[in-house]
């Protein structure tokens, strides 16, 4: 809408991606803390509450009524702040929002299943969802390369020219990055709010990167590359923020909403998304290092009880490891945002290094 005022009636102010992408936080924000209320009140009453894995810390049994699938409601801010205020015929926006959607419908059957059988281990299983999740990334990656003609050089941080061509085999590599990040923002959805505040941190950091990479003048002058269009993602990334920060106003310890996975997988594949527009899938792995700290922990873990028959941490994701050594839950949380803003700031500053 808020681009169609632009375009029609030419009000200027509504062309640039900075003025658009500050109506889409506040209207995503705005909605999400109206409707947010609504969701607990109505989850309550269907007790779609969030079913504790009998292997969490005992501390956590007393969560178990708390109200799951909060990513429903911010997604849905997400989508509407975008329409309001993006350029819905630019192709990288509708495949943001494709994204979202998508994802977000997989995190939901995953989501229902749990909650109509109270069993955390009932929902799909983990097989199934990796085949689909790979499935959504390589339709995506499809679009990218067929649809869009995206291009597939492959870049790596402190190098201002590709590395090689990937070709088609992009959409493989995307779909995987895709699939990485969207479960490592699962994993990490432990804690109340862990896992909101790194995402926040991380929107920015892509939202500033994509921002670039389609402006033409600081893309030339910072030596990154140049694809225009990608930049309107920007406004998108705005939202998804508004409606995270929004979130975490219920989501904060003690929470009185969970995100589900129908929040965590669909942030989780967006900020996978970003990273290939923004040609920073290994720039990823700093932006997310909370993420791939806490997947790593688990894959860790397991290769060390299959080869050894011995475990390296307490419990695994890492945050329990420290729950169990009697760390305060605030306390965790906390220094993991620390760490998430401080990954995030080094990797900002990669955009001078080339």
């Amino acid at each position: 809408m808020l681009y169609w005022f632009y375009r029609h009636l030419d009000v200027n102010l509504f062309q640039y991606i900075t003025v658009r992408a500050g109506f889409a936080f506040l209207i995503a924000f705005i909605l999400t803390i109206y409707l947010m209320p609504l969701f607990i009140r109505w989850a309550k009453i269907k007790k779609a509450s969030q079913p504790i894995n009998k292997f969490a810390p005992k501390a956590h049994l007393k969560k178990s009524d708390t109200p799951t699938m909060g990513g429903l409601v911010f997604i849905f801010s997400t989508t509407i702040a975008t329409l309001l205020s993006a350029n819905l015929s630019n192709p990288y926006t509708v495949g943001a929002l494709i994204t979202l959607i998508l994802f977000c419908a997989l995190g939901l059957s995953d989501d229902y299943g749990k909650v109509m059988t109270k069993n955390n281990l009932k929902g799909l299983s983990a097989r199934t969802k990796f085949f689909i999740q790979f499935i959504l990334g390589l339709g995506i990656g499809i679009f990218l390369i067929g649809y869009i003609d995206f291009d597939t050089n492959f870049y790596v941080p402190f190098v201002k020219f590709p590395l090689f061509n990937m070709g088609w085999g992009a959409a493989i590599f995307w779909s995987l990055v895709i699939v990485a990040a969207s479960n490592a923002v699962n994993l990490t959805d432990g804690l109340d709010g862990l896992a909101t505040v790194p995402s926040v941190f991380a929107l920015f950091s892509l939202g500033v990167i994509v921002y670039v990479t389609g402006n033409a003048v600081l893309s030339h002058y910072l030596l990154w590359p140049k694809i225009i269009g990608v930049g309107e993602v920007a406004v998108v990334a705005s939202a998804l923020i508004g409606a995270l920060i929004g979130f975490l106003w219920y989501n904060c310890n003690p929470a009185e909403v969970f995100m589900g996975d129908s929040g965590s997988l669909s942030v989780g594949a967006f900020l996978g998304y970003m990273a290939i527009l923004g040609k920073s899938e290994i720039l990823l792995i700093l932006i997310g290092a909370i993420f791939v700290i806490e997947t790593v922990s688990v894959i860790a873990q397991v290769g060390s009880y299959k080869l050894r028959g011995k475990r390296i941490f307490l419990m695994a994701p890492i945050h329990h490891h420290f729950e169990m050594k009697k760390w305060a839950e605030n306390k965790i949380i906390v220094r993991f945002w620390i760490i998430a803003f401080i990954a995030n700031l080094i990797a900002l500053t990669t955009l001078k290094i080339r």
